[in-house]
């Protein structure tokens, strides 16, 4: 008897330090798959200063009436509900006609610039896939555009669009006779061409380089038989080329129409505070009800407005595409 005990004893003195092994093997694992998310922490800390915070705040100040008596300390700015909302889209009164009027002209002003950045990028990359002599310093030059910061960019055209001495009249009238007198391109309705041609010409390059990156991954194999099988430039671009970019076209048009459509900083080294009214782009037409007008809860109004605007477009886009691509895909 006492030997039987003793052999069923041993057995769970053998399995107790493998047991304790376990338990001290999975606080490692625990602390393996928390790293990455330890590692994350800094950025997310900083995401949140920087943008979701403000977004909170302009959020609240967007149901005050706030205004400048109360700049110093906004908080002690009376409760407004959603009188701001409502003088913003109140399209008969002036604030919400302009702001209407300045949302259509940023409307149509993102289509074209959009679709003409996409257009001539994706024209340029196609081009830049065959091999030719120079053509490294000419992809080098097409990236300038979008390497410049915008201040120094922007700038630059704002001395060439000037009546007087300005690059684009001398062009035009001086030299190419294409106009009557010189044109004001600052100020009236050719400010909007002046600011569709800046975007334009700043954003390009960026669908360029998308697009250009696009081109790599798809198989030569595929040109060369559509070739053998008899099919032109045209067919293999309308055949191959577009159907294979498809996602990458997706992504890019949504990230240009935001970008393009919140552009605030080329209106405004273009123009300065107060844009023409051809040329107002909504983003700074808020700028100008809150710190021009001193209305600061009607501007920030006008904003959760926009982004809420945004939004709705950025989920029906994703929603549409996502259906196309499913359908492609059987």
């Amino acid at each position: 008897m006492t030997t039987t005990t003793t052999a069923v004893q041993e057995p769970a003195r053998v399995n107790s330090p493998g047991a304790a092994g376990g338990s001290g093997r999975r606080p490692g694992r625990i602390r393996r798959i928390g790293l990455p998310y330890l590692l994350l922490l800094p950025a997310l800390l900083l995401e949140l200063l920087v943008h979701l915070i403000p977004m909170v705040i302009g959020v609240v100040m967007s149901f005050k009436e706030l205004t400048q008596f109360y700049i110093r300390d906004w908080t002690t700015a009376p409760w407004a509900g959603f009188d701001n909302y409502k003088l913003s889209v109140e399209f008969n009164a002036p604030i919400g006609k302009a702001l209407l009027h300045s949302f259509f002209v940023t409307v149509g002003f993102t289509l074209l610039s959009v679709g003409l950045c996409w257009l001539i990028g994706t024209a340029a990359a196609v081009f830049m896939q065959d091999t030719f002599k120079g053509r490294g310093l000419l992809r080098a030059l097409f990236l300038v555009p979008y390497a410049l910061p915008v201040y120094a960019a922007v700038i630059t055209w704002v001395f060439m669009f000037q009546h007087d001495n300005g690059l684009v009249n001398h062009v035009l009238h001086d030299q190419l006779h294409l106009t009557d007198k010189p044109s004001f391109w600052l100020i009236g309705d050719n400010s909007f061409y002046a600011l569709l041609v800046v975007s334009v010409w700043k954003g390009w390059p960026f669908a360029f380089l998308i697009v250009m990156a696009g081109l790599q991954n798809i198989p030569r194999e595929l040109y060369e038989a559509a070739a053998l099988d008899g099919a032109g430039m045209w067919q293999q671009i309308r055949r191959i080329t577009l159907p294979s970019l498809r996602p990458v076209n997706q992504v890019l048009i949504l990230v240009l129409f935001l970008w393009t459509f919140n552009d605030f900083n080329t209106p405004y080294v273009l123009f300065g505070k107060s844009a023409p009214e051809a040329a107002d782009l909504i983003s700074v037409h808020i700028y100008q009800a809150s710190f021009v007008t001193w209305n600061f809860g009607t501007g920030s109004a006008m904003s959760v407005l926009l982004l809420l605007f945004l939004l709705v477009v950025t989920g029906v886009y994703l929603v549409f595409t996502s259906r196309g691509r499913r359908t492609s895909d059987v």
